[in-house]
């Protein structure tokens, strides 16, 4: 950090004041002739939790995805296909099972199964073929989407939040001021609330596995030099099966995340692959902090141009990864 602020002083200064105006929208009390201009406190808090929560989405979908394209050099263009397929395996294990958590394993070792199957007869073939893998995974997230819409049909799919998470919870974000002089404070729903706490803690523990422990050196010097490692004895390819196995596993547990909060249907693979890559590009391929920053940038960018500029909300996302591409073209975050 204080190198960057050494190297870029007046970007730092921008920085510094963009997060002071920021903190400044959420917890002071707008003034009438404010709200006159950009609408009720209420609305905007609303658009930045959303985007928020939106952006853990995104970091589930996207940090296996780095894991995958990032950190192993496998261009999976199924990845979405893989949200998708999760998504509908947690649907019908709550509806077979009425358990929520249980949707979570079931739908985590589906999608990593199927990882398993696509890094065993695609990837391992096609090691250092980036043209291939990308043309070949553009075939099997097709062949993919009409066999869940020939299995599941055409129909949007909601996976029904567990009791104990429904509801709001009261935040400490003061909406308005009413004419006794009380404060009215925000609401939001307790699901999203703990998805996000969710992603977080996951997002925590990847980064200590892959920069503290044994396994994700192991998993970083396999990326580095493959054949050394071989020649030390150690099963590269089972290392490398199981990191695939795991970043499937995470996009199919997104997939439960995004239908119990938004829902499940065709083309939303499509949809979570572009917003992965664009994650990636963002935040730098191979970095777990980078994909949570850029989720998060991402998402806060669809939730508040949905709500000040809905014509322009797609074009502000790839507004973002072109200015990234410009200033900083391997990510903000890249190692």
């Amino acid at each position: 950090m204080r190198r960057f602020i050494e190297r870029h002083p007046l970007w730092s200064l921008f920085i510094i004041v963009v997060i002071f105006v920021f903190l400044w929208l959420v917890f002071a009390t707008w003034p009438p002739g404010f709200e006159a201009i950009f609408g009720k406190k209420k609305v905007f808090l609303n658009a930045v939790l959303n985007g928020i929560t939106l952006g853990g989405l995104y970091f589930l979908v996207a940090s296996g995805f780095t894991l995958i394209f990032g950190l192993m050099r496998n261009v999976n263009l199924a990845h979405g296909s893989l949200y998708l397929f999760g998504g509908y395996m947690g649907f019908k294990t709550v509806a077979w099972t009425g358990s929520w958590l249980f949707s979570f394993v079931v739908a985590f070792v589906a999608a990593a199964l199927l990882g398993i199957i696509l890094q065993y007869l695609v990837f391992r073939r096609m090691e250092g073929q980036d043209l291939r893998q990308t043309l070949v995974t553009i075939g099997i997230s097709i062949v993919l989407a009409d066999l869940m819409l020939w299995i599941f049909g055409g129909d949007f799919y909601q996976i029904q939040t567990p009791d104990w998470l429904v509801g709001p919870a009261q935040m400490p974000f003061v909406t308005a001021i009413k004419s006794s002089g009380e404060a009215v404070y925000m609401t939001y729903p307790i699901v999203r609330l703990a998805i996000f706490a969710a992603s977080v803690v996951i997002g925590l523990a990847m980064w200590l596995v892959l920069n503290r422990s044994k396994i994700g050196m192991i998993i970083r010097a396999g990326v580095d030099d493959k054949d050394m490692l071989s020649s030390m004895g150690v099963p590269i390819q089972l290392v490398f099966l199981l990191v695939f196995a795991f970043g499937a596993g995470l996009a199919g547990m997104a997939g439960v995340v995004g239908g119990t909060f938004q829902s499940i249907s065709p083309g939303e693979d499509t949809r979570f692959l572009l917003a992965s890559l664009v994650v990636v590009i963002v935040g730098g391929m191979g970095s777990i902090p980078g994909a949570a920053l850029g989720a998060l940038l991402i998402g806060l960018a669809e939730q508040l141009g949905s709500v000040y500029a809905p014509t322009y909300a797609v074009v502000l996302t790839f507004l973002i990864m072109v200015v990234v591409l410009a200033i900083r073209p391997q990510g903000l975050l890249a190692r």
